[in-house]
């Protein structure tokens, strides 16, 4: 078993909370490093709901060129002042989710952001996709929004797994809501644009 310390030192190294947060998560979890971060990110997350009122209107707009200069991203993050714009933990939010856009090309930044009508879209296909099979309406109801599910983190930046967590429990919101307990401030993924080589607009 690893020493309270050691623990501290990597639920830091993992989440970047305060050594306080983490002390208090680990005793929540009973010293269990995975539960630990799940509480952290709970907490991060009720935080973050807490300041959703607040205007964010500091921030950077991030640049990312991938190797080769063939694909470019260009995201926009807000935060609500200037000196948490200059944080290393809000640069390297910025940083990642320059990265993300370029490998997982995600087309909107939260599910809020898909036109009704793209969703009707997709959830028509499923159900003639499902037509031949004979379930009850309410089975192939539950089926559809399971795969209205799987859409969504795979088309809104938010929701997609973090390409940098071999895991994959990490989503990008996740990131996002830890930047906000770690700075205190709503920080917000305003947009994004992705440009390659050879692709039309």
């Amino acid at each position: 078993m690893a020493s309270s310390a050691q623990l501290v030192k990597e639920l830091r190294d993992r989440t970047g909370a305060g050594v306080m947060d983490c002390k208090e998560a680990l005793a929540e979890a009973r010293g269990n490093l995975d539960a630990a971060i799940e509480y952290l990110r709970k907490k991060g997350r009720a935080q973050a709901a807490k300041r959703a009122h607040r205007e964010a209107r500091e921030g950077a707009v991030g640049a990312y060129i991938h190797p080769g200069a063939k694909l470019g991203v260009l995201v926009e993050v807000d935060c609500e002042t200037d000196f948490v714009a200059k944080t290393e933990a809000f640069r390297e939010l910025v940083r990642d989710l320059g990265m993300q856009v370029a490998a997982a090309s995600p087309a909107w930044v939260s599910r809020e952001d898909i036109p009704a009508a793209v969703v009707e879209k997709e959830r028509e296909i499923y159900r003639d996709q499902l037509a031949d099979q004979k379930k009850p309406p309410q089975v192939v109801d539950k089926i559809i929004e399971g795969k209205l599910e799987k859409f969504y983190s795979e088309q809104c930046l938010l929701e997609q797994p973090f390409i940098k967590d071999a895991s994959g429990k990490t989503r990008v919101k996740d990131l996002v809501d830890g930047v906000n307990a770690k700075t205190g401030e709503r920080v917000v993924v305003k947009r994004f644009a992705r440009f390659q080589v050879g692709e039309s607009g």
